[in-house]
C-alpha cells in the first residue's frame, strides 16, 4: 500500500525567518536520506544554538515542541525535554528521520523490525540519522533539561505509537510518496 502526501509550502517559524537560510531547507529537495537529515539537525543545532536556545521553553506538565521549518520534502521541529519525560514507543509512518541534542543528553531505546532492543544514549553536538523502519522511544533520563532538533523527510507523515519496542512489526511501513505540486 502506497500513502500519499500532500506538498506543503515552504515555512520557516516567525522568530527564526532572519536566522535559518533557506539554503539549509533545500526547498526542491523531495526526499532526504538519513545522512542528509542528520547534516540538516546538527547544521541548525550548531549555526542556530543561540536563536534556537531563544525560542526554547521547559514545560513541567508535557514535553514541549515547536516547528522551525516545513517544505514539500522535510519538517524541522525543536523539542524540549526535562528530567523524565519521554516519548511512548513510536515510529515515524515510513518516514526517515535525524535528530541532534542541542543541550544535555537524551537516552534511546531503538529498534529495527526484527531486530534487537538496543538503547544508546545521545550527547549534544552528536547528529542521529535513521531509516524509516527504526521505532524508538527517547527520554531524558538525567538530572539537568535538554532540548534537541529533529527532522523528518517525507513530512507531515503520521507516527505509530506501540505499547512496547517489542510490539513493533516484523515489516517496516512503506515509504509514503510525496506527490509533487
Amino acid at each position: 500500500m502506497t500513502t500519499s502526501i500532500t506538498p506543503a509550502p515552504l515555512e520557516i517559524h516567525p522568530r527564526l525567518a532572519s536566522a535559518l537560510p533557506e539554503r539549509l531547507l533545500h526547498p526542491g529537495r523531495l526526499l532526504w536520506t538519513p545522512k542528509e537529515l542528520a547534516e540538516l539537525t546538527g547544521t541548525a543545532a550548531a549555526e542556530l544554538a543561540t536563536p534556537l536556545r531563544r525560542l526554547l521553553r521547559f514545560d513541567a506538565e508535557r514535553r514541549w515542541w515547536a516547528r522551525l521549518a516545513l517544505t514539500d520534502g522535510v519538517e524541522v521541529w525543536l523539542l524540549s525535554w526535562l528530567p523524565g519525560q519521554r516519548t511512548a514507543p513510536h515510529d515515524h509512518g515510513g518516514a526517515a528521520g535525524a535528530f541532534t541534542v542541542l543541550q544535555g543528553e537524551l537516552t534511546e531505546e531503538y529498534r529495527y523490525p526484527g531486530g534487537p532492543i538496543r538503547q544508546r544514549v545521545h550527547a549534544a553536538g552528536r547528529p542521529i540519522g535513521f531509516g524509516p523502519g527504526r521505532a524508538h522511544r527517547v527520554g531524558n533520563t538525567f538530572a539537568a533539561p535538554a532540548a534537541s532538533v529533529h527532522a523528518y523527510s517525507p513530512p507531515l507523515v503520521r507516527t505509530r505509537e506501540y505499547s512496547s519496542l517489542a510490539d513493533v512489526p516484523a515489516e517496516p511501513p512503506p515509504v509514503p510518496v510525496v506527490l509533487p505540486r
